[in-house]
């Protein structure tokens, strides 16, 4: 069956999606396809009131239904009934997720989608394996650490894998035993009103997962502001973390978990396999388009091996096949709006007038959507915009040099610090660099996650607070108590 579809013909959700319904609303925000720049429809804002009404369904469901105190079993049996409608749905889900996105339907069922339903399938058995301990204490006492679910945790997900990042929030927090509320960008709502859908019919309670639609100003502030919002997770801009944790200092004390901007590195030396290091660092800037957190944007590579391994990166560079995402041959993303595509152009332009040599690409593609051309720029320094900035684009700048200590040194981002990658044949070398390696997440001889659900995500500096996916997820959606019991 051909996934490729008319999206002038496609079923949209509308609306939010609260106590397991579709309440219409208004909407008020133009939105575009990036794919064909065509605007088709508007997104709605919820106000604080709506947001309100969010909250208390969910508190409201989380009490009625039992879900926090039931036995963890049953949270992990419903919640895999939930991953195998996402599998059963997965062309429903693909194509809602393409229509206004900038993912490929033809990437979307064995990559995002399958993803998807593995992560919650993941956390799902956290349910009932992790706990409570008893802890050394006196003698004459009993030392317990108890563990309990937050109640309502308050989630804000991005533009660029709606769907995979739905459930990097999802699946923890409702494992934990909790209830959401969640805002998707407001350029990307259909795939995670339809996922929502889905767990409804999986079995979950109504209400547990609710949906509102927004945007951060309004609607996100009045989640990452409400009281009844025990803690926070947040996927974006390093700045829209900042607004966030400046919103809750305002308007209460809470935890959060922010996964935020990066500018990463890709460290590659000479004895490395350097097909296999500059076919990772082209995917790694291709995929999506760069549009990713983690996205390897700065190439530093030895002197002596730099025009090789540049000269492959330009041929996968000048191989892409552009074109709309509801057609399952292209494999290029355009750029999520024309204003995003115009900052990358400006960032760009900027970088060369301050004496950067542009390799390939630099400009806009001849395209009916919001594309742009891969672009390779060499001969930046370090306060280059393209070296500083978080271009959120398929913009690689390349530096090279010649000792460790060079490396180490044009490696360091004095504000990201979320993944790097580093590519050597030498073990010694790959052991000392990564406890030197300034970044939450690096990659050796590979530049992308792989479906270890268990190992986390999230970054140092200001790329972030805390971590998504592994253990470390599932406990930051629980809290403890201390109890130490007189025998």
């Amino acid at each position: 069956m051909s996934l490729s579809f008319d999206p002038d013909r496609l079923d949209l959700p509308r609306g939010h999606f609260i106590g397991g319904q579709y309440l219409p609303a208004n909407g008020v925000m133009p939105m575009h396809r990036p794919s064909d720049a065509r605007e088709y429809a508007a997104c709605p804002v919820a106000p604080a009131e709506m947001v309100d009404q969010a909250v208390s369904v969910a508190k409201s469901t989380l009490a009625a239904s039992g879900w926090a105190t039931c036995p963890p079993r049953d949270r992990t049996r419903v919640l895999h009934r939930w991953a195998d409608l996402i599998e059963a749905e997965a062309v429903t889900l693909a194509r809602l997720e393409a229509f206004c996105s900038t993912r490929p339907v033809g990437q979307l069922i064995d990559g995002d989608i399958a993803v998807s339903a593995e992560q919650i399938r993941f956390f799902a058995e956290f349910a009932d394996k992790q706990g409570s301990d008893l802890v050394p204490t006196g003698a004459a006492s009993l030392g317990m650490i108890m563990s309990e679910p937050y109640g309502v945790v308050g989630a804000i997900t991005p533009w660029n894998v709606p769907l995979s990042m739905a459930a990097w929030k999802l699946g923890p927090a409702l494992a934990a035993g909790n209830a959401v509320v969640l805002k998707p960008s407001e350029l990307t709502p259909y795939s995670t009103l339809f996922l929502a859908e889905l767990s409804v019919r999986a079995g979950l309670p109504a209400g547990l997962i609710n949906i509102v639609l927004g945007d951060g100003p309004t609607t996100g502030a009045a989640i990452t502001g409400h009281p009844d919002i025990a803690k926070i997770s947040f996927t974006g801009s390093t700045g829209a973390g900042s607004a966030i944790m400046q919103n809750i200092a305002l308007t209460g004390i809470k935890p959060m978990t922010l996964e935020l901007g990066g500018k990463s590195p890709q460290l590659v030396f000479a004895d490395a396999d350097l097909d296999l290091s500059a076919n990772a660092i082209a995917t790694s800037i291709l995929s999506n388009a760069g549009q990713a957190c983690v996205a390897g944007s700065r190439l530093i590579v030895e002197e002596s091996v730099a025009e090789q391994v540049i000269a492959a990166i330009i041929a996968r560079m000048k191989a892409v096949k552009a074109g709309p995402t509801w057609d399952e041959t292209s494999s290029y993303s355009p750029i999520i709006s024309q204003r995003q595509r115009a900052r990358i152009d400006h960032l760009v332009q900027s970088s060369i007038a301050q004496g950067a040599e542009c390799l390939t690409g630099g400009q806009a593609m001849d395209h009916a959507g919001h594309f742009y051309a891969p672009t390779l720029l060499s001969g930046v320094s370090q306060s280059s915009p393209a070296v500083q900035e978080e271009i959120f684009g398929p913009v690689l700048t390349v530096q090279t040099f010649r000792e460790e200590d060079e490396a180490i040194a044009l490696s360091d981002h004095p504000t990201y610090g979320l993944a790097a990658g580093l590519f050597t044949r030498d073990l010694s070398r790959a052991l000392r660099l990564t406890q030197r390696l300034q970044a939450g997440t690096i990659w050796v001889n590979r530049y992308s996650r792989s479906r270890d659900h268990i190992l986390p995500t999230g970054g140092y500096k200001q790329s972030g607070i805390g971590k998504d996916l592994g253990r470390d997820a599932y406990l930051a959606n629980r809290k403890t108590k201390s109890v130490l019991i007189n025998l």
